[in-house]
């Protein structure tokens, strides 16, 4: 069964007609040619599909396309077009925050992972500004992003190449610039020179 869907992705309406099987992440690369949301699993294991639908991280290796209809989808190619017309100061050539963390960091190896690593750090900043607990959250003070906290969070992408040491420290560094340490949410000792702290690594 075919239905026809609008999905605003990047900012950018797109019409298009998809079986009602067909997941976003098809649709993304197979139909609309945005590749940025890579296969890695095709179970919703690994992480390397997440986009922005709504603002919220979702896995879209289990997304039906259909249920996306009217939704306005983020990749990491529209996120500095994002930041942009937020009222962010990015130039038209320059990355978001969180994009220009994972360079000063060196938070890559191969990269197959990157964009989805790169989309759900900015949801999950975006979560941990809303004041929303994780399960390493001590009791119901307001959360701090420490290495535990970021480790936790961000649990659900996975690296194959094993950068987690510089993966941590690129969120802390784009987490920092966005203020967060003014308020004293990040943890002392957040890493602004993209230099990993000695242990620093995702669990689980």
């Amino acid at each position: 069964m075919m239905s026809e869907i609008t999905v605003h992705v990047d900012g950018t309406p797109r019409r298009l007609s998809v079986d009602t099987r067909t997941t976003l992440l098809d649709a993304l690369r197979e139909r609309l040619g945005v590749t940025s949301p890579k296969k890695g699993c095709d179970h919703g294991q690994c992480g390397a599909c997440t986009v922005l639908s709504g603002g919220r991280r979702v896995l879209s290796c289990l997304t039906l396309a259909v249920t996306q209809d009217g939704a306005r989808v983020v990749t990491a190619e529209g996120l500095a077009a994002r930041e942009r017309d937020g009222g962010g100061r990015c130039a038209d050539d320059a990355l978001h925050p969180v994009q220009q963390a994972f360079i000063d960091c060196d938070a890559f190896q191969c990269g197959y992972c990157t964009p989805g690593q790169v989309v759900s750090a900015v949801g999950m900043l975006d979560e941990f500004a809303r004041g929303w607990p994780s399960a390493v959250t001590e009791g119901t003070r307001p959360p701090r992003l420490d290495r535990a906290e970021v480790a936790e969070r961000m649990s659900g992408n996975l690296c194959r190449c094993g950068a987690y040491v510089n993966i941590v420290p690129a969120v802390r560094q784009a987490a920092a610039a966005s203020g967060a340490v003014a308020s004293g949410a990040v943890a002392p000792g957040a890493a602004a020179s993209g230099t990993a702290a000695p242990g620093a690594e995702v669990a689980g």
